[in-house]
């Protein structure tokens, strides 16, 4: 991870600020051109809300992890048993400061042994249409496109995405 050699840890209560600080960091560097800045402020106020991640962080069918350099957050992942046989990675999202180094991939790897752990065989993902940087790494990953949607979330917003998925 060049330079970069963070602990990865299971997320808590007192790590929702640092979660909802760096979605906004990342978001805001991420999805402006792809969706309006109104649907990223819902998004965000809807995903990384503390009530909905301390509810997360207390079911046993979600699991957050986070990727810490000292007192920073450089990462985080959110993935949740959809079935009996699927996981879902809900989120993954590294600081774009610190991108390409191994992180995305190391958390990739605690959401994979979660899932083993609870026997699941199959890992799958959404991903907006149009974010190429994404989609690619997933790819790398060994996620195949298996379908694509749009995906009415509310308040006149919808989300453009690719279903992906791969065996674990």
């Amino acid at each position: 991870m060049n330079d970069v050699n963070p602990s990865l840890l299971r997320l808590t209560a007192s790590d929702i600020g640092d979660v909802d600080t760096l979605a906004r960091e990342v978001w805001q560097a991420t999805y402006p051109p792809l969706i309006s800045q109104a649907q990223i402020d819902a998004m965000l106020a809807d995903r990384y809300s503390p009530a909905r991640i301390g509810e997360q962080l207390a079911d046993p069918r979600h699991a957050w992890w986070g990727a810490r350099q000292g007192d920073s957050l450089l990462g985080f992942a959110h993935a949740m048993q959809e079935t009996q046989s699927i996981c879902k990675l809900d989120k993954l999202y590294v600081h774009p400061a610190h991108q390409r180094r191994g992180i995305g991939a190391a958390l990739l790897k605690e959401i994979e042994a979660w899932a083993h752990q609870r026997q699941m065989g199959r890992l799958k993902l959404q991903v907006n249409r149009g974010n190429a940087q994404a989609i690619r790494a997933y790819e790398k990953y060994g996620f195949q496109v298996i379908a694509s949607y749009v995906f009415d979330i509310g308040q006149g917003f919808v989300m453009d995405d690719h279903v992906m998925e791969r065996m674990l």
